[in-house]
């Protein structure tokens, strides 16, 4: 594929992601005061859009969607590191648009500031448990079964909302799109850098045990 579709595909499937992390924690604070339950009406659509996304532009692009995610196949020598800032970019800007579209949706100011608090301790080091799992996730789909990647990362993110205190945001992108509304999804700006920070670490660490856990041992190399 052209790097121009390429980049194409991740802002577009960037953007419909958090079009629907933020349309459906809208709807879902609408719907219910329960907080649980609007919880659970955040994560379904969630992990089912990833499906989706991921079978779709998975051929196009690789369906990143998540600068760490490119971060983590640019230290595995599998994104050329000079497509790594260009892919960022093009996560970052889908993300953006996709929240302003859900808020143009539901009749919502387009642009906003979010208030939500997500910070301390406890919540970089869930970004980073979440971050390292999906990680984990996607490199053991790549060796033993790439077709089930789609379901096994819509699965984990599904899981990952609860086990987590953060939420699982595990992506750079997100958070930055989430701190662009004041709702149910969002995250004040002046606490993305833990959560980018603790999402990278993540990635790097699942590069690093992954690696070693999931490298092809010498049997069967000398076999192939």
């Amino acid at each position: 594929m052209t790097f121009a579709r390429r980049l194409t595909a991740e802002a577009l499937g960037t953007g419909l992601l958090v079009c629907t992390v933020v349309g459906s924690g809208i709807m879902a604070e609408t719907l219910t005061e329960d907080v649980a339950l609007a919880l659970l009406g955040n994560t379904i659509p969630t992990g089912a859009i990833l499906v989706v996304l991921i079978a779709i532009f998975g051929p196009l692009s690789g369906a990143h969607f998540n600068p760490a995610v490119s971060f983590a196949f640019a230290l595995r020598r599998e994104l050329p590191w000079s497509e790594l800032g260009p892919y960022v970019v093009a996560q970052v800007a889908g993300g953006v648009l996709g929240t302003f579209a859900a808020h143009v949706m539901f009749d919502q100011a387009i642009v906003q500031t979010s208030l939500h608090v997500r910070t301390g301790g406890a919540q970089w080091f869930a970004e980073g448990v979440a971050t390292f799992g999906l990680c984990a996730a996607i490199f053991g789909g790549l060796r033993y079964n790439k077709a089930a990647i789609p379901v096994l990362v819509g699965l984990y993110i599904t899981a990952a909302y609860w086990f987590t205190a953060s939420t699982s945001f595990a992506n750079p992108a997100v958070a930055i799109a989430r701190s662009f509304t004041d709702t149910f999804s969002g995250i004040r700006p002046v606490d993305l850098p833990g959560f980018i920070l603790a999402e990278l670490v993540g990635a790097a660490v699942a590069v690093a045990l992954m690696g070693w856990l999931l490298a092809t041992p010498r049997n069967e190399e000398a076999r192939a």
